[in-house]
């Protein structure tokens, strides 16, 4: 992914589940997130996932074993920093729940830090 976006993958809201409709509590937190901040959001490319497994686009990319949504998978240009969950799978660097993204995002763009975040590098 030199040269490119980030990409953040997130569940379609709105996904029929259990019967009903229903939506991700973790991806609305990170839509929130890349609503308060717009800087982040025009860093990244935003795909929807259906909730139904095989979710293609990220197992393609990551595997059979690593679908949760949200995921951010970071190009190759993309800084890497301690403490904020990042993994490797197939050649890609990725972070996959809302939390360590946010951590993320705040060492990546200075933005505050989530509520209740203590560093794991102390």
């Amino acid at each position: 992914m030199t040269g490119q976006k980030d990409k953040v993958f997130l569940l379609a809201p709105g996904f029929e589940d259990n019967d009903r409709r229903e939506y991700c509590p973790e991806c609305a937190e990170l839509w929130g997130l890349l609503s308060y901040f717009p800087a982040i959001k025009e860093s990244v490319d935003i795909t929807y996932q259906a909730i139904a497994k095989p979710r293609v686009d990220i197992a393609e990319a990551l595997g059979d074993k690593n679908q949760n949504c949200p995921t951010l998978i970071l190009s190759g240009d993309s800084p890497r920093y301690k403490g904020c969950g990042i993994m490797r799978k197939n050649g890609h660097y990725f972070i996959n729940n809302a939390r360590d993204i946010g951590v993320y995002y705040s060492k990546r763009f200075g933005t505050p830090y989530p509520r209740g975040y203590v560093p794991s590098e102390l």
